[in-house]
């Protein structure tokens, strides 16, 4: 286990050069300071990352379309059976979260970009993780798969597919779906661009979706206006769904999701666009949801979690998001249902910071996006 340089020594009258700013980091972020460990190195672009139970390790997917199982030793080993699916620009092997049963019933949901007719879109798919038959490096294999859900339409574009999945309190099954790049049609309920979507774990609608018996909105969508949603947590006390969604140049958001809302996009936004026209020139709108919290500049957030272990008990209820462009992890500090307070982590990395997992070790685990991408540990000093 290779461990960064920076671990506060046993003497606290004694902290090295490099030590101090993520002591600085620690003593602002609500008084915990930790220790950072690499668990392994060398993934590919890795996209998400579960923590398995007991002493199984981790599953990470890598967007050029890899599964991986990592053991905890670090070694890596690729799980055999992947559905076919396109890897290109931001498309890939994108997102996956366990069942809440995965312990008995093995089952897990992955998203992945699919091609149909007419071009690519996002989907989802159940499958079971078992013993491989083909006696594969890993031992581990993909069995049972079914595709639960595709997005329409199917459209030649390379960019926003989402997409990240929560199983809810309810045992329903969540997905973010981007705009494809097309921000009109995040207002056009007819499509699935630009919303988040709600179904059963076999596919089918459940019957309390908000647009379930509209006809002029496609029944899975849960809630609409979103440009690109890549950060979903679900609190599994209160049920509250927390979002974070990519802004264009500026203008990203953190948001609680809920039914039938509309998010605004492309007709409310802090920011503008990349060649610096404006999108629009409202920020608030009567019948659309407002942030929480908005960054401009952009961190371009990645991934979400929201901590409840033991090993941090003041981060406990607070949630930290990945930044791509920040090269950071963010911890927000929340009190019911807002965000009182921001603290920057691990910026002295310079990594941009993909997914964020709270393992059920009550440690927190980040995955950086790179060709040597890495899976990191944060875990307390003196532990």
């Amino acid at each position: 286990m290779m461990k960064k340089s920076y671990k506060r020594p046993l003497n606290r009258a004694f902290l090295t050069l490099m030590l101090i700013p993520l002591l600085l980091c620690a003593a602002q972020a609500k008084a915990h300071e930790f220790t950072l460990e690499i668990v392994t190195d060398g993934l590919d672009f890795p996209w998400a990352v579960e923590q398995l139970p007991a002493q199984e390790g981790f599953i990470i997917t890598e967007k050029p379309g890899r599964l991986v199982h990592v053991d905890l030793s670090g070694t890596k080993t690729t799980i055999d059976n992947l559905p076919p699916l396109v890897s290109r620009r931001q498309g890939g092997l994108l997102d996956v979260a366990l069942d809440p049963d995965f312990a008995d019933n093995r089952m897990i949901y992955l998203s992945y970009v699919g091609r149909g007719q007419g071009g690519t879109s996002t989907e989802f798919v159940s499958a079971r993780l078992t013993k491989s038959q083909a006696k594969s490096q890993s031992g581990m294999a993909l069995e049972d798969i079914k595709v639960i859900f595709s997005s329409a339409p199917k459209m030649r574009s390379d960019l926003h597919f989402g997409s990240r999945l929560a199983v809810l309190n309810d045992g329903t099954l969540m997905g973010t779906l981007g705009d494809r790049f097309k921000m009109d049609e995040a207002q056009n309920n007819q499509n699935h661009r630009g919303t988040i979507v709600r179904i059963n774990k076999d596919g089918s609608i459940p019957a309390d979706n908000p647009f379930v018996d509209d006809p002029s909105a496609l029944p899975a969508i849960y809630s609409y206006g979103h440009r690109n949603v890549q950060g979903l947590a679900v609190d599994p006390q209160s049920g509250t769904i927390w979002s974070h969604e990519h802004g264009p140049q500026g203008g990203d958001e953190v948001n609680i999701i809920k039914s039938g809302l509309n998010y605004g996009w492309p007709e409310i936004t802090y920011g503008i666009n990349y060649d610096g026209n404006i999108i629009s020139n409202q920020t608030h709108k009567e019948g659309m949801a407002q942030p929480l919290i908005h960054w401009t500049p952009s961190i371009a957030p990645c991934g979400m979690a929201l901590y409840q272990g033991d090993q941090f008990p003041n981060w406990r209820g607070d949630l930290f998001v990945g930044a791509l462009a920040g090269t950071h992890l963010r911890h927000l500090e929340v009190e019911g249902e807002k965000i009182i307070s921001q603290t920057i982590l691990l910026d002295d990395l310079g990594e941009r910071i993909r997914d964020v997992h709270a393992g059920h070790d009550g440690f927190i685990y980040v995955i950086t996006d790179s060709h040597d991408g890495h899976l990191y540990r944060l875990r307390p000093a003196f532990n």
